[in-house]
């Protein structure tokens, strides 16, 4: 990387086929401490893009060959440059036209003729925003956790790399599709089911078990009619100490907690410890009291989100 593009505060493109636009434009954004980039047709940005990624495209809607629109499409169609922002400058002011920008990704517009002011605060206003979602996106990739958002009708809206791989893994038992899962499709049925049922219900927590390896937990975010589900691995190396001290339990019913959090049936549990089923119902009931919970699945969750 050159000196230039250390110190800058970021790398737009321009694609206009007006020269004077063009001028106007890389001087008022070189002064800024902006890198420019120029391009004069929707072709060659998209060519450009292809060897050197900006922070920002202004782009204008009325050009020869590929319209604005269309090379707009084209950057959120392909998955390496779907989260590319994308300001169109734009002489129409009917509002049919700036709706369709808007439909094909466009995250802001301005007006032509241009005024230098309210260019740059527009700009620093989404390179701000794109930047602070871009830090998100990281620290989730590197934390114990995975995510991934979904809307009201199940579609996926946004996963994590790790949600990905999760959601992609062959091994995995709750695999109902061969095909590869990504945004825009519907949660897997495995999850789709718990969700749903969570979200339409009166679960406490709003937690659900995504097979003997993984738990969840459910944010909703009302005002965006979205969700965020929050996956962590279950890694299985229980405190039991530590759990009791946390939440009142008695070492048994941590024991009990614990097993089940591996899968085990009521049955199965008591096998293990020696106990009948009632027994371990009645040590659940005892579980359920003291956590505030009112499944086995909502008790495990609780018990891993604070203390594993």
């Amino acid at each position: 990387m050159s000196q230039t593009a250390k110190l800058s505060k970021g790398i737009i493109l321009i694609v206009d086929d007006a020269p004077g636009n063009l001028a106007v434009l890389s001087d008022m954004l070189s002064e800024a401490d902006y890198r420019v980039l120029v391009a004069t047709d929707g072709v060659s940005a998209l060519q450009q893009i292809e060897y050197l990624r900006p922070d920002i495209v202004l782009l204008d809607v009325m050009m020869p060959g590929i319209d604005g629109f269309e090379t707009c499409k084209r950057l959120k169609k392909n998955p390496e440059t779907s989260r590319l922002p994308v300001i169109f400058m734009t002489g129409l002011s009917e509002l049919d036209d700036l709706l369709c920008g808007f439909g094909n990704g466009a995250v802001d517009y301005i007006v032509k003729p241009i005024r230098p002011e309210e260019v740059l605060v527009r700009i620093e206003a989404q390179l701000s925003q794109s930047r602070n979602l871009h830090r998100a996106e990281e620290s989730l990739t590197h934390i114990a956790f995975a995510a991934l958002s979904f809307d009201g009708s199940g579609l996926m809206t946004w996963l994590s790399p790790t949600a990905l791989e999760i959601l992609n893994d062959p091994e995995s038992k709750n695999r109902s599709t061969t095909r590869s899962l990504g945004i825009g499709d519907v949660l897997p049925e495995y999850i789709f089911r718990q969700v749903f049922t969570v979200n339409g219900g009166s679960s406490y927590d709003q937690s659900i078990c995504l097979g003997n390896d993984y738990y969840g937990k459910i944010f909703p975010r009302e005002l965006q009619n979205e969700s965020i589900l929050l996956i962590r691995k279950n890694t299985h190396e229980w405190d039991i100490d530590s759990i009791t001290r946390t939440f009142g339990l008695t070492k048994r019913e941590a024991e009990i907690l614990k097993w089940i959090s591996l899968g085990k049936t009521n049955k199965e549990v008591g096998l293990i410890l020696n106990s009948s089923p009632r027994t371990i119902n009645k040590h659940l009931e005892h579980v359920f009291e003291k956590l505030g919970v009112p499944t086995r699945t909502a008790a495990v969750v609780k018990v891993l989100t604070n203390t594993l």
